[in-house]
């Protein structure tokens, strides 16, 4: 009997953080390890990655995590899983091996594959074939099982005119799907967009046009990762006169390394250095990364960046995604660049950074492929149900057409659906800050929203240890609450009411410690309110000398 169970630990309903794991008897195959960007509410998070309490479960069952492609919402906390299991696997192109590596993960812990090359895991291979997006060596996978393949496209546009690198199987494609395929797994991101993503990618006129239009100094805001938009700024710069510097050791070094393994070509005099940063006709690139989405040209627009300032008559690009979570983020960065008299320029609704695969070709997929049963993946959930629209026009029946959210297992016995099977595996968002892989948790995220919104307020009061008697205080210490000077009363309401607490609680030279705590807090809070309408944090602290 073979049984399969296919669950998401992230990347349904949501932009980022896809791992999709393919549990075959007593192997485990995961697909993908991506991050989520962090939103504007969630103070000090630098990112946001999976749940991975069932991978740590059941480690010895996992064969390798099979990355499709080198961008972070794909592959950005390979680096933190590896912290929980330091012996995993990562099965990686040549250039997505490149990325992993510049993330952190030991190379000892990546396998180098081809595309086209099958690997054998027992009973089980797996095929890596290659699709068409922003990055080289993007690859989809197929696990063969004895009842048929279960595909995983990751992201994919189809496109005649990509090649080398960046080429799209489709003969290879069409010869799956003619050997038959049990289960296919697709992205849903451009699901609602008509027609095919291409030609819409091709961005190479639109910065040509704009390097030629504006004789200023020119900012291009790019991903190290989106190494086609890079190359399309590139082209649009032949023949311009122009110095392209490249800003930062990170894009350097992927700049770097795509050049020397022939994946970036450019004349070599396009490239100039920090002597050309002031100049008029200089093409500036800064680059962001996981944590940090448009942190580059914020650094800039606040006076943070050593080597530029933002000059009046900058003409300023932003040549990298814009996400729904982000848009009040670069709304503020487009205003503060607007009053230092700088030009801004957007991406018309005509064209795309992003290459994902919109209707036709999703559709063109399905047809290629046809798959015994679909899932749609990757995207928020009004993607995934147009996704699935798509499909049902194809004539899968709706029935086996499963829209799930992350934790929910479909699980295969011998080829078919065991549509009783209710089965969820425990999933949560886990918040990283800073280096560590340790997750922040709803509750700091809820104090540091108290501290942003209404301010901390500290009583300290020190007490005799022989008499059990105030020496000092109560003092009432705030920042962020109220301005001391225009507060003189409230200021005094506080430490009455903290002094009558702390009184009240010492009897027989017994002090009660925590209920003083406790109490301060408690009718601090309803004080406040009743005087400010606000709710600061309160933290009392009582010692004893």
């Amino acid at each position: 009997m073979e049984k399969i169970k296919i669950f998401s630990l992230g990347g349904l309903d949501e932009m980022g953080k896809n791992t999709y794991v393919i549990e075959i008897n007593e192997d485990i195959f995961v697909f993908d390890c991506g991050v989520k960007y962090a939103e504007g509410f969630m103070y000090g998070i630098d990112y946001i990655i999976p749940d991975y309490e069932y991978l740590m479960k059941n480690r010895k069952k996992i064969k390798g995590v099979f990355i499709t492609h080198g961008h972070y919402e794909n592959m950005g906390a390979a680096f933190d899983l590896q912290k929980y299991i330091p012996e995993i696997k990562f099965y990686a192109t040549h250039y997505t091996k490149f990325v992993l590596m510049d993330l952190g993960v030991k190379e000892e812990n990546i396998i180098e594959i081809k595309p086209n090359k099958k690997l054998n895991f027992d009973n089980i291979s797996i095929f890596p074939m290659p699709v068409s997006h922003s990055v080289p060596d993007a690859v989809m996978y197929c696990i063969n099982t004895s009842h048929g393949a279960i595909c995983y496209t990751g992201d994919f546009i189809i496109d005649p005119l990509m090649w080398k690198n960046y080429d799209m199987d489709l003969g290879k494609i069409a010869y799956v799907g003619k050997q038959g395929v049990l289960c296919l797994l697709s992205e849903s991101v451009f699901s609602e967009h008509v027609g095919h993503t291409s030609p819409s990618h091709r961005l190479a006129n639109f910065f040509g046009d704009i390097i030629n239009k504006y004789e200023k100094r020119i900012i291009f805001s790019v991903l190290p990762t989106h190494l086609y938009t890079i190359e399309d700024i590139f082209k649009g710069a032949r023949n311009s006169h122009r110095k392209i510097v490249i800003m930062g050791k990170k894009l350097q070094n992927f700049i770097r390394f795509a050049t020397e393994n022939g994946y970036l070509e450019y004349p070599s005099d396009l490239i100039g250095d920090l002597t050309n940063i002031e100049d008029d006709n200089a093409i500036l690139l800064v680059c962001d990364d996981k944590a940090n989405a448009y942190g580059a040209i914020s650094k800039i627009v606040n006076g943070y960046d050593k080597f530029i300032t933002i000059k009046e008559g900058d003409a300023v690009v932003f040549a990298e995604p814009r996400y729904d979570a982000n848009e009040k983020t670069i709304v503020k960065l487009e205003n503060d660049l607007a009053m230092a008299g700088c030009k801004i320029i957007s991406l018309p609704k005509s064209k795309n950074i992003l290459h994902h695969a919109s209707q036709e070709d999703l559709m063109l997929m399905i047809k290629l492929m046809n798959p015994k049963y679909y899932i749609p993946v990757k995207g928020e959930y009004r993607y995934m149900v147009n996704n699935a629209n798509l499909a049902s026009n194809l004539g899968i029946p709706a029935e086996n057409i499963f829209l799930k959210q992350n934790g929910d297992v479909i699980e295969i016995i011998d080829g078919n659906v065991n549509r009783e099977n209710l089965e969820h595996i425990k999933v949560k968002d886990v918040l990283i800050d800073g280096k560590s892989s340790d997750d922040i948790g709803e509750l700091v995220i809820k104090d540091r929203e108290m501290l942003s919104d209404n301010g901390i307020v500290l009583i300290s009061a020190t007490l005799s240890k022989k008499d059990k008697v105030l020496l000092v205080g109560p003092e009432v210490t705030t920042k962020g609450f109220i301005y001391v000077r225009d507060s003189k009363d409230i200021i005094l309401g506080m430490k009455k009411i903290s002094e009558e607490v702390i009184t009240r609680n010492i009897v027989n030279n017994i002090v009660d410690y925590n209920k003083i705590k406790t109490e301060i807090r408690s009718e601090l809070s309803n004080y406040l309110y009743e005087q400010t309408e606000s709710k600061p944090m309160i933290i009392a602290v009582v010692q004893e000398v």
